[in-house]
């Protein structure tokens, strides 16, 4: 494949960042009263925080929530996230993404995520610049909708088979198959690989840094 960009997801990719995420939500849902396992953080990562709020009310009390539940209950992620511990970066990322740049492949980050904890640490650890982020301040349709991909190629300029896409949650994988990428599926995370598969992933490797050191190999494999 003649590759000019590589898009990646951020928590769980870029950032060791899950763990926090899942206890956040289960704190802030517990609050009012859903049960919200850390099964659920994983198989809705890429949702807006807007969009998992919705979900868990629908799903936890059988009605929308209001705005203003909206609004308290992202205040309360945003603040959970905060106490949480820093997330390291995910091993090999900053060397692949390096290597990528060099290459004069454009590298994207795609998240449904709006933590300005993490997002603004992007260019420092990965010089990703905002311009090359799409996040979910950026889109109106959240993953699994093709959108968030679909803004990618966009601002890269380049086709679906000329990117690739590097996610580990069921909903960035079908997000990113729906805008015609072929996707590869990181498991960093607690779900099984069967689920990455099914959501659509072109093969799934179990660490990151298998993922840097086998880079040239698995784009091989996924071109064919």
């Amino acid at each position: 494949m003649s590759l000019k960009a590589a898009f990646f997801d951020m928590d769980g990719v870029l950032y060791d960042s899950m763990p926090n995420h899942a206890a956040s939500w289960t704190a802030v849902f517990n609050t009012v009263g859903i049960d919200y396992p850390a099964t659920a953080s994983y198989e809705n990562e890429g949702r807006t925080s807007k969009g998992t709020i919705q979900l868990a009310y629908r799903t936890g009390l059988g009605r929308d929530a209001t705005n203003e539940e909206i609004t308290l209950l992202q205040a309360l992620k945003t603040h959970l996230m905060n106490l949480r511990p820093t997330p390291a970066i995910m091993e090999g990322m900053p060397q692949l993404i390096e290597r990528l740049q060099k290459k004069g492949i454009q590298t994207l980050i795609v998240t449904g995520s709006k933590q300005p904890s993490l997002l603004n640490r992007l260019a420092h650890d990965f010089g990703i610049d905002a311009v090359n982020v799409v996040s979910g301040n950026d889109v109106t349709r959240e993953k699994p909708d093709p959108q968030p991909y679909l803004i990618a190629l966009q601002r890269a300029k380049v086709l679906p088979e000329e990117a690739i896409v590097i996610e580990n949650a069921p909903l960035g994988i079908q997000s990113a198959k729906s805008a015609g990428i072929h996707t590869i599926a990181v498991n960093t995370g607690i779900l099984h690989d069967d689920v990455l598969l099914k959501s659509g992933a072109d093969i799934v490797i179990s660490h990151t840094l298998d993922l840097q050191q086998r880079w040239d190999e698995i784009v091989k494999m996924i071109g064919k």
